[in-house]
């Protein structure tokens, strides 16, 4: 059996971090590959290494001395590899990276270092053998991931080594020249990775014991999904549920590689289990999987008489946002009317010319913009087969005196998105939660 390992940067921040780590790899012999994370927090108040080594870069673009902040990044790793007895010459390493700094060095190098150092450290302490991502990971020139060349570089490796530790976040293009992926990145690259090993399955660990059903910042104690499938987690990701990139999905999903959400800190806890689909009866006692959300967004409502009788207006008034490169969030419809909803933050600057463009390109009777409007999805695979479930949704929210502005369904009718008020935000999630999580 093939297990991908992945730990974040919260489960390599320091000496203690490592240990929890190193336990829990040795306590099963299929986690022979491992996917790390540049070192992250210790503690609220301190940085991620990633954080740092942008900031550096920033000092240099000013002609300021990141000497003080390379500093910091300097002492993270140094004390992990003194309270751990290593011998990797990383004070090399690191002396190499200061120079290049000071001499100029391209933005993703720099920014790929944080992972490279903590592999490097990593390796070591586990008894595995080291590749680098770059040597591995293929991208072309349009960012895209060469798969491909990715599953020969790795089989080769493979071939000599019986385990390694990789770091996450970057690759390379055909040149050799270092990519780095969007932060969070290094989730997509234990999936590119149980995808061309052909993995049984992919472990992500961090600091949280699975995926919860709501933000416990609104939801006191919120329950964990002990599975969800894809799809949810695509609606639950996109709305704000921020636990696995959301891009981290598509690699493994072809091939139906289940992910383990795990918690380096608590690791008996079994975690959330992410798979393809769900035959599984005894799931279906949840009605809802999960519930997430976010706030600012704009609904542009566009009128006009007999709308529903004229050809290609939706498409004229959807050229108008693609003229000012604004995405679309959704787009609900009635008879003589539909509404745009955008994230109020792109049309902040040119709200009225689009406006005044909509009403040229459609000649509708009037567009109104209603503004500080927060978007819920209630998400549930079990939904669809569930009579009254929208129904039911609505009433209670009216019974909660909380007005609906927008209703929409994605067309999997895994979810359902109502928008409310900002005000009403996390008024609404805590009572779809208190009415359907059983």
């Amino acid at each position: 059996m093939i297990k991908i390992t992945k730990f974040g940067g919260s489960s390599l921040a320091d000496k203690n971090q490592f240990q929890k780590v190193k336990t829990i790899i040795h306590s099963d012999e299929d986690r022979r590959f491992v996917v790390v994370s540049a070192a992250g927090r210790r503690d609220k108040n301190d940085n991620k290494i990633t954080d740092l080594l942008y900031l550096c870069h920033a000092h240099t673009m000013y002609h300021v001395s990141c000497d003080p902040v390379f500093s910091i990044i300097e002492e993270r790793f140094l004390s992990i590899k003194e309270e751990l007895g290593l011998q990797y010459p990383i004070e090399e390493e690191l002396a190499a990276i200061k120079k290049q700094l000071h001499e100029g060095i391209p933005l993703d190098d720099l920014a790929s270092r944080g992972e490279y150092l903590t592999a490097r450290l990593m390796a070591e302490y586990l008894g595995f053998s080291f590749v680098d991502a770059k040597d591995i990971i293929r991208f072309s020139y349009d960012g895209s991931i060469d798969f491909d060349t990715t599953k020969k570089n790795c089989e080769a490796f493979m071939k000599k080594h019986e385990n390694f530790v990789i770091p996450g976040f970057y690759g390379s293009y055909p040149d050799g020249s270092i990519h780095v992926l969007s932060r969070g990145g290094s989730d997509i690259t234990g999936s590119i990775l149980a995808r061309v090993m052909n993995a049984d399955m992919y472990e992500n660990w961090t600091d949280v014991s699975g995926i919860l059903m709501a933000d416990p910042r609104i939801v006191h104690h919120p329950k964990r999904i002990d599975k969800i499938t894809y799809s949810e987690l695509r609606e639950l990701s996109y709305m704000g549920a921020n636990v696995l990139h959301e891009d981290a999905i598509f690699p493994v999903k072809e091939k139906n590689i289940p992910i383990n959400i795990l918690n380096t800190n608590h690791p008996e806890a079994s975690g959330t289990i992410i798979v393809d689909t769900d035959d599984d009866p005894s799931s279906n006692k949840q009605i809802i999987t999960g519930i997430a959300g976010k706030k600012d967004f704009s609904v542009i409502a566009i009128y006009k008489n007999h709308m529903s009788n004229e050809i290609g207006i939706i498409r004229r008034a959807l050229e108008v946002f693609e003229k000012y490169q604004i995405s679309i969030e959704h787009i609900p419809s009635g008879i003589d009317s539909f509404s745009v909803v955008v994230n109020s933050s792109d049309i902040q600057n040119n709200k009225y010319d689009i406006v005044s463009d909509i009403k040229k390109a459609c000649g509708c009777d009037a567009v109104k913009i209603i503004d500080n409007i927060a978007l819920i999805a209630t998400v549930g695979r079990h939904m669809s087969y569930r009579p009254g479930i929208s129904g039911r949704l609505f009433q209670v929210l009216g019974e909660n005196e909380i007005n609906i502005r927008m209703i929409a369904q994605g067309s999997e009718e895994i979810n359902i998105i109502v928008g409310v008020e900002n005000k009403d935000f996390e008024k609404t999630i805590a009572v779809i939660y208190e009415n359907f999580v059983v």
